[in-house]
């Protein structure tokens, strides 16, 4: 028999710059938390990780905005953070921060071990400065108009109109974003990571990857198609981990690259914690262990690609086993934004509804392969016609019969017959079908397991007539209602995973303690006969119409702002009809100088010649695009990007990291228009 594996388990560190909603809770810390408590039951060997992301630039920026201390800006996110998650009842083995002094220390070890094997390269290149500030002005600092889609309020490293990833050179008419000064371009000097020389080693591990979700292994292969290139790892700030050499003052460790480390370090000092500070080692430098990342699809790149390919350059450490990322829960049909402050915080949730009811709620609506979505009224069935008529009522009706027939003790299970016995194996078949769906991080269809076995379990109870036994044969209704408690007792543990203080009520109710709360335990008679049952309780009770009327009022004004498609975004057939779209051929393209993702292309558009310059060069080479039939915004004002002038916009689609240009095909002239 080969060694048992152990899990690390870490869920995606929060940035502290803001309040936590339930669209982070959905998509990266509830499923590790039913993942964790279901492998505890089941007396797996893990450990659970997760902490607050506390530098970079949104960081400071706050801190400027607020004319406060960075300290403060993550001080006060993270314990409020933390507190949210501990009143949803996610329960990490640490919750740290990497601000701590053993973050920074395991973040500057790892970053010499790359410098001392000569894997890290020095690039002096320009980069924006303010002269009014006296510094270089880090991407999100930066704001202007964008090269590819034109948006006017893009940043330096994103346009969030278009998505396109930018740099602060790219933007036209660049300004900073805090005074509003014209930067000037100054030379500095970066260290950059080599993720070329990996792609190769990256993508031969993910073709492995045969389990791993579909959305993870095309975005990775979207990055691959495009080719991984070398990225600087340092950064001109105050705020952040030093880089540990001399000569580089100013200079710190870019964010992406040493907040990952964080679990590492968080990992030691858990370890420390324990008064073990080795035994992090056990688990990071274990091939038998299982390395599981839950995160959000907006995280995909740096837990699949970037922090694998930095692990594989230090050379210590164990991958991934896998990386299942959901995609976004959206409220309304409207996206969740942290860095606008919209959706519904925990931290207010909370104070209005049971954690277990949240929890179930998001759970049955994770969106494990597609955005899904979050509405009151759906919380409030879910509480009221799933949680309440079917679970609570079970154990309500059981335990009211036990006290009210059998004087509120566990009877006897004299006469069992071979209904009792099926139930309780159907059960137990049904937890190893939960147990497998969790494993396969399929939560929503163990979840529908779950309650499908409590619906057994009330056919069980109807099925059996209890009313009408007690009447005709008083000893062989106490076998069919010690059978029903024993259901109670295992559905105890069944739900424990998602529903960790109902479980622990059922088990008051029962008068057990936590001994027996073990997954393997479930279908099995466990009760002692003649134990008098604790209080009883209504566990879910109903959420009354008027509180679903107040939230959706509340919060229809914040949807407003959600909502990107609102009527404030809506055209008009006139507005729509101002813009010229033609079919135009690719005469000549070539790259444009000193820009890493400009193209400058000549168009025939008829009779008449065009020039214009798109941000596609990361997913064309130029000598593809000659002779293709391309769809063009024609009557666009014409603006230049990187001094040289573009006189329209090429139509293009983003999916998963990879940009596709709209082309034209059959037999088709340039110039034609589009409808």
């Amino acid at each position: 028999m080969g060694k048992k594996s152990k899990y690390l388990v870490t869920a995606a560190l929060p940035y502290a710059n803001n309040y936590i909603h339930i669209g982070h809770i959905a998509g990266a810390y509830l499923p590790p938390d039913i993942y964790v408590r279901l492998k505890r039951l089941n007396d797996e060997e893990l450990v659970f990780i997760c902490g607050s992301d506390e530098h970079g630039t949104a960081i400071e920026m706050a801190a400027l905005t607020e004319n406060v201390t960075p300290k403060e800006i993550i001080d006060r996110y993270h314990y409020s953070n933390k507190e949210s998650f501990e009143k949803l009842n996610i329960k990490f083995d640490i919750y740290s921060r990497t601000s701590n002094e053993i973050h920074h220390k395991t973040a500057q070890e790892f970053f010499l071990n790359l410098f001392d094997k000569n894997l890290l390269t020095q690039k002096t290149e320009k980069q924006l400065y303010s002269e009014k500030e006296k510094r270089f002005l880090a991407d999100r600092f930066i704001i202007g108009t964008c090269p590819v889609c034109g948006f006017e309020e893009a940043r330096g490293d994103e346009c969030e109109n278009c998505g396109s990833n930018l740099s602060p050179l790219e933007l036209i008419n660049p300004k900073s974003k805090i005074t509003g000064d014209i930067p000037v371009e100054k030379e500095t000097t970066l260290f950059y990571f080599p993720f070329g020389s990996y792609q190769e080693e990256l993508s031969k591990w993910i073709d492995s990857k045969t389990d791993w979700k579909q959305n993870v292994i095309n975005y990775c292969k979207g990055w691959f198609k495009t080719g991984l290139r070398e990225r600087a790892i340092t950064r001109d700030l105050d705020w952040g981990v030093k880089v540990p050499l001399e000569n580089q003052n100013g200079k710190v460790i870019y964010v992406w690259f040493e907040a990952p480390i964080g679990y590492i370090s968080m990992s030691k000092e858990l370890f420390i914690e324990k008064g073990n500070p080795d035994g992090w080692k056990d688990y990071w430098f274990d091939k038998d262990t299982k390395l599981v990342h839950f995160i959000g699809k907006d995280n995909i790149v740096f837990h699949s690609i970037m922090f694998p390919a930095m692990l594989m350059a230090h050379g210590d450490y164990i991958l991934p086993y896998n990386v299942p990322a959901n995609e976004f829960l959206n409220f309304s049909g409207a996206k969740f934004s942290k860095s606008k402050g919209n959706g519904i915080l925990v931290k207010d949730i909370v104070k209005i509804f049971p954690a277990d009811v949240i929890r179930y709620a998001l759970a049955v609506n994770f969106p494990e392969t597609k955005d899904s979505d979050f509405t009151w009224d759906d919380l409030q069935a879910k509480n009221n016609n799933e949680l309440a008529a079917i679970l609570g009522n079970f154990i309500n009706r059981t335990v009211v019969f036990a006290k009210s027939k059998f004087d509120g003790k566990i009877p006897s299970a004299e006469i069992k017959n071979e209904n009792d016995e099926k139930i309780l194996e159907s059960i137990k078949l049904s937890a190893s079908r939960v147990n497998e769906f969790i494993d396969k991080f399929r939560f929503r269809d163990g979840i529908t397991e779950m309650m499908n076995s409590v619906r057994a379990a009330n056919k069980y109870f109807n099925d059996s007539e209890p009313w009408k036994l007690i009447k005709s044969d008083k000893a062989r209704c106490g076998s069919v209602i010690n059978t029903c408690l024993e259901i109670c007792h295992s559905i105890a543990v069944l739900i424990n995973p998602l529903l960790p203080d109902t479980s622990k009520a059922i088990l008051e109710i029962l008068n057990k303690d936590e001994s027996d709360l073990k997954w393997n335990k479930i279908g099995r008679r466990v009760l002692k006969q003649d134990t008098i049952l604790g209080e009883n309780k209504i566990l879910f009770p109903q959420i009354e119409d008027s509180l679903i009327i107040r939230l959706n009022e509340e919060y229809s004004s914040k949807t407003e702002k959600l909502v990107e498609t609102d009527e404030t975004n809506l055209v008009s057939i006139d507005d729509f009809r101002k813009l010229e779209l033609k079919v135009a051929k690719i005469m000549d393209c070539e790259r444009v100088p000193k820009s890493k993702k400009l193209l400058k292309l000549k168009l025939k558009v008829g009779d008449k010649s065009k020039q214009i310059v798109a941000g596609i060069s990361e997913y064309y080479e130029p000598e593809k695009l000659l002779g293709k039939l391309v769809v063009i915004v024609n009557n666009l004002q014409p603006s230049k990007l990187m001094g040289i002038e573009s006189q329209g916009m090429l139509l293009a689609a983003k999916k998963n990291g990879e940009l596709k240009i709209v082309t034209v095909e059959g037999d088709i002239e340039e110039g034609a228009d589009v409808n």
